[in-house]
């Protein structure tokens, strides 16, 4: 009988955790890519936090987008080039918004534009 109750729980915990990740691939991201280059890229955000003169708001900003990046898929290219790449933006720009030493020249070297649109885009 304790078998049974053991092989149910865990049979219950598998569905429930099934269902958390199916809807977490369900879930829109909050940003699209075009939208997420537009402010990160084309409008100068990522350059000035990675310059060293953006306040909190504007680090937070690029951080949020950057995992944006991260939740959408691409165009085209490897899923796990995807990930590594968008991946490296998100802990470059989350360094930064917390004030690690040296985050700036991780940033810099993260945000390389054709490294992902060769690849991705």
């Amino acid at each position: 009988m304790k078998k049974l109750v053991v092989a149910l729980s865990l049979f219950a915990f598998c569905g429930t955790l099934a269902t958390v990740v199916l809807a977490a691939d369900e879930a829109k991201p909050k940003h699209t890519i075009k939208q997420v280059m537009k402010v990160t890229m084309k409008d100068g955000l990522c350059k000035k936090v990675a310059g060293g003169k953006a306040s909190q708001e504007d680090k937070n900003k690029l951080l949020d987008a950057f995992v944006s990046l991260l939740e959408n898929k691409p165009k085209k290219g490897d899923a796990a080039s995807w990930n590594a790449k968008a991946g490296a933006l998100v802990i470059a720009a989350a360094k930064v918004a917390t004030g690690r030493k040296g985050a700036e020249a991780e940033l810099k070297k993260a945000a390389s534009c054709g490294a992902c649109h060769k690849a991705h885009k």
